[in-house]
């Protein structure tokens, strides 16, 4: 196993491989801390994509594939953020390599793979963190601070929902990146292995066993309304249709301009662009005709260590906003959204309620403070050469994917299954 020297008297040299949405998000912390971290080489196959990440942070050298910079370690640390099947190569690659590793979730689409990477990067003894940005969330912190003060008692039971969004789920899991388990991951992989991993982090416990329902419940071509066509911009229906890719991007485009979600369907930045994109590309696909599989509404029901039950509940079907919490105990209970706590003293009476002003719930914008959370810890454990500055190593981000691969084999043969220790 490999040390981890301290950096002194320069910038942590980063390195990016993927340089999409979450790739570019997380170069705006090391835009902004110049003195503590500084991007070196950025490897896409896009030419857009290093363009994208050369004028967000600025990247001397450029690579159209991963593999050179595995070659030659040119940096101290390298954030991986390519799409869900291409995490396994280049993350052992690049831990050979010696490099510190901050790596997208999730590690990768299956069991196996997933334990390979881990093992890998632990034979490597490289300092590695996962993107469970959700860890690092002020929101996090405070809900954590609760359960560890023993205000509640003792932990009985968790119920959490994870509210998708209805366009937000069209977007991504429909017409988006994640429309299939073939070419990504399963939905909760993909999606929620970041709430697995947050019910235990903040309870200080283990899932042990799992039992799952879900499916794919409305995206399916039989639910198509009568006089819909192939595509948005054919659809006789489409202005009373609530996923219609009109609706969705162009309204965005015209108030906000190009962000996202609109970088995503077009590098374009006016109007002819997106409707060129939205009649030639993905995103302008009637939902109903997409060729997706994952589920659209997901139910768990868990047994964690210590006897304490939880229940999670992903949903497509809503706003896009915060988790909803609450958190049962023998003297307390506790209810978060995202922005504020509220906890009731069985012992007093007393019902405090804790304002975070925070807001942001979802990717564009920045996960509720997690995003740059994340990365300042990152950077902060590679120039310190202390690993605990990370909340999210490889056991722990290992336990978040066993349970979410045991949900699934629980949901496909509708049984409760035991979820593997680490």
């Amino acid at each position: 196993m490999s040390t981890h020297p301290p950096i002194t008297g320069r910038p942590v040299r980063v390195a990016l491989v993927g340089a999409g949405n979450r790739g570019l998000t997380y170069l705006e912390w090391i835009k902004a801390h110049p003195e503590r971290a500084q991007l070196v080489a950025v490897a896409d196959p896009r030419p857009a994509a290093r363009a994208a990440a050369r004028a967000a942070a600025g990247a001397p050298v450029e690579f159209d594939d991963w593999r050179p910079l595995a070659e030659e370690r040119i940096a101290d640390a390298v954030i991986v953020a390519t799409q869900d099947r291409d995490h396994v190569e280049p993350v052992l690659a690049l831990a050979r390599a010696g490099y510190a590793i901050l790596a997208e979730k999730p590690l990768a689409p299956t069991e196996e793979e997933t334990r390979t990477l881990v093992e890998g990067v632990r034979e490597a003894g490289v300092l590695f963190a996962v993107c469970h940005v959700m860890r690092y969330q002020p929101y996090t912190d405070l809900v954590k601070r609760v359960v560890d003060s023993g205000v509640l008692g003792q932990l009985v039971s968790v119920d959490h929902l994870e509210p998708v969004g209805w366009w937000h789920y069209a977007h991504s899991y429909v017409r988006g990146p994640w429309s299939s388990e073939k070419t990504s991951s399963p939905m909760l992989l993909a999606k929620s292995c970041h709430d697995l991993d947050w019910i235990t982090y903040v309870t200080g416990g283990r899932i042990e066993e799992v039992a799952s329902f879900g499916g794919l419940a409305h995206f399916r071509p039989e639910n198509a309304p009568e006089g819909s066509a192939e595509r948005c911009l054919d659809c006789a229906v489409e202005a009373g249709c609530p996923y219609s890719a009109l609706k969705l991007y162009m309204p965005t485009l015209r108030e906000r301009g190009a962000v996202w979600p609109v970088t995503h369907v077009t590098e374009a930045t006016d109007e002819a662009g997106l409707v060129e994109a939205l009649r030639e590309g993905p995103y302008g696909v009637c939902v109903y005709r997409s060729d997706n599989d994952v589920v659209d509404h997901q139910a768990l029901a868990m047994r964690m260590s210590g006897g304490v039950t939880a229940t999670f509940q992903m949903m497509a079907f809503t706003e896009q906003t915060h988790r909803q919490t609450r958190i049962f105990g023998s003297h307390g209970w506790l209810r978060g959204d995202g922005e504020r706590v509220t906890v009731q003293d069985f012992r007093t009476g007393d019902t405090v309620t804790h304002e975070l002003g925070t807001s942001g719930s979802n990717a564009a914008d920045g996960h509720g403070g997690g995003d740059p959370a994340l990365v300042e810890a990152f950077v902060r454990a590679v120039a310190t050469g202390d690993p605990g500055a990370v909340r999210s190593g490889t056991t722990a981000s290992l336990g978040s994917h066993l349970a979410a691969f045991a949900a699934e084999r629980a949901r496909h043969t509708g049984t409760v299954q035991k979820v593997p220790a680490h």
